[in-house]
């Protein structure tokens, strides 16, 4: 019964919000563990019950505090809506806290690093024009790379600077985009594009030599690759350089609410683990202008 209604969850997830195939994969995995748990359980335990037993395991299996904290988020979203299906009478989970998590503070690139990284692929060739330009892109406009990878050719509008992109739960945003990563669109367009595709039509606008779409798991390893290239020590992802992007931008003065925008988060709350960059800044701004900051 309960694997009945984790499908009608997933089914309403899929359909009515929308969900990435990534977040029903996340609902999926970990709604299906507490289903096997649950079967190992008598029938007569109460639901309460086998969730606090079920959240005994997690801590048992040593999972970390933001795991636990997704699964029990998993399980929450599962019972509010089978609540509202009037397939339950009362939700487990809504009294059970979240684990306290530490905030992991975003790792970032320096500018240099950044211009070493976009350098490294061989313009000379149509491959590396093109990662050259999803680089660009990818620092000027911080898509994830699920959607950097699904750009089609028009969601960009290079005489305005302007990208289209669609996000979670297909909703699209417009991110203005600088004149280096026009330039490098351009020039991938004028003289990798075409030789990739060799007369073969495609829609999207990053393409492989099979006239494909290029993955998300061929950019990582062209990340990596360039990486290397470019004598970076850290582990170089396209992650790694959406949190850069948002991180150069709100040093440079941009506000919260722009940069989640940007982002596509949908709560600011997400966007808030950028916070200490903005406290940095104030720290910086008192120092320099209040009177009894000065020594």
């Amino acid at each position: 019964m309960l694997e009945a209604q984790i499908q009608s969850f997933l089914d309403y997830c899929r359909i009515e919000k929308g969900l990435s195939q990534n977040s029903l994969m996340a609902y999926r995995r970990d709604l299906g563990r507490f289903s096997a748990f649950r079967r190992e359980l008598p029938n007569t335990t109460p639901p309460a019950e086998a969730v606090r037993l079920y959240l005994d395991s997690l801590y048992k299996a040593d999972l970390s505090s933001r795991s636990i904290a997704r699964h029990l988020i998993s399980l929450r979203n599962l019972f509010q809506f089978l609540v509202r299906e009037g397939k339950a009478d009362a939700d487990p989970v809504s009294l059970i806290p979240l684990p306290r998590q530490w905030q992991t503070l975003p790792k970032r690139m320096s500018a240099e690093e950044v211009e070493r990284l976009i350098a490294a692929p061989d313009a000379s060739e149509p491959q590396g024009l093109r990662d050259r330009a999803m680089l660009e892109l990818l620092y000027a406009a911080g898509p994830r790379v699920s959607e950097l990878c699904g750009i089609q050719m028009r969601d960009v509008d290079l005489n305005l600077g302007v990208l289209r992109v669609t996000g979670k739960g297909n909703k699209q945003r417009l991110v203005p985009i600088g004149k280096h990563a026009v330039a490098a669109i351009r020039e991938y367009l004028d003289r990798g594009r075409g030789a990739l595709l060799k007369g073969r039509p495609s829609p999207y606008l990053f393409v492989t030599n099979r006239a494909g779409r290029f993955t998300r798991q061929g950019f990582w390893k062209a990340m990596h690759i360039y990486g290397q290239i470019a004598g970076i020590r850290q582990p170089i992802t396209p992650h790694l350089l959406r949190h850069t992007f948002a991180t150069h931008l709100l040093e440079g003065g941009a506000d919260l609410r722009s940069v989640q925008t940007m982002l596509g988060h949908a709560d600011i709350g997400t966007t808030q683990v950028y916070t200490h960059v903005l406290r940095g800044r104030l720290r910086e701004t008192v120092d320099r202008h209040h009177p009894r900051a000065r020594g």
